[in-house]
């Protein structure tokens, strides 16, 4: 039995890519490790399966605060499904959902916390969300937004996005291993290291070189539209779409730009998001 590492996100920000890397750089595989078998080997936290063997109603029919009251005991269930240590997806803010934490502390060793522009992010929402920009920049803004209940996935209490990197990178913790994903983007080799690392892993550059090509935008692409990929939302033709950074200078007008830095100037100034001239 080992602790869980979370790897965090708010949503659109790269969680899959990450769970991608890991899953390949791990099992160290030659050829690409499968999309639709990510679950296999990294937890989903909000997974209606592990919350239904303590119900008796189905989930979207149970109500918030009894879901909020499973968590920790879900979460504890996590650590025995390895003999080692295991990663668990979250979308989840790091907080408290009807009074219960919404991650399990005493049950967890670390974590990983990827971060992305909201510039960016708030576009690829429009397609998850099925929403439009100024809907997605709403969205983001909003502390309280939660998803829905389903027969898959319990609700995921994501509140903002401000709200949601402060509140896992607010205060320092050498248990967390926090990386943007524009870095990801522009130096892969340099940032992925840094992530084996701090998971206490040598590998050689060969392995690492190829867990990266493994899990690059243009595999997972090609993976998908070969045979799909059981996370795309009802909302959007494709989970993979460009994996871009910096779409918004030209999809985003000024106004909704400045809105965006209005509603989350601080943390983006934290992590040098805020463009010249705003």
């Amino acid at each position: 039995m080992g602790g869980i590492i979370w790897l965090a996100s708010y949503p659109k920000s790269g969680n899959t890519w990450m769970r991608s890397f890991l899953h390949n750089l791990l099992r160290n595989n030659y050829e690409p490790a499968d999309i639709n078998e990510l679950d296999h080997f990294c937890l989903g936290e909000s997974a209606a399966s592990w919350y239904g063997r303590y119900l008796t109603n189905p989930v979207e029919e149970t109500e918030h605060a009894k879901l909020a009251q499973l968590r920790p005991r879900v979460q504890r269930d996590f650590t025995g499904v390895f003999p080692d240590s295991v990663f668990v997806k979250t979308h989840n803010f790091l907080g408290e959902w009807h009074g219960v934490p919404l991650h399990n502390m005493d049950v967890t060793v670390g974590g990983i916390y990827v971060l992305r522009n909201p510039l960016d992010v708030v576009l690829s929402m429009t397609h998850h969300f099925g929403e439009d920009i100024d809907g997605a920049i709403r969205r983001l803004a909003n502390d309280g937004a939660l998803t829905a209940a389903g027969r898959d996935h319990v609700p995921e209490f994501h509140s903002s996005w401000s709200r949601h990197v402060e509140s896992w990178t607010g205060r320092p913790n050498p248990q967390l291993h926090v990386v943007r994903y524009e870095d990801l983007t522009a130096k892969p080799q340099k940032h992925f290291k840094a992530i084996a690392n701090f998971l206490g892993l040598k590998v050689k550059k060969e392995r690492l070189d190829r867990a990266i090509r493994n899990s690059s935008f243009k595999a997972l692409k090609a993976q998908e539209e070969k045979k799909g990929f059981k996370e795309r939302s009802e909302f959007s033709n494709s989970f993979f779409r460009e994996g871009k950074t910096e779409q918004w200078r030209e999809k985003l007008t000024d106004t909704q730009i400045r809105q965006i830095i209005s509603d989350h100037r601080t943390q983006m100034e934290r992590f040098n998001y805020i463009p010249d001239g705003y």
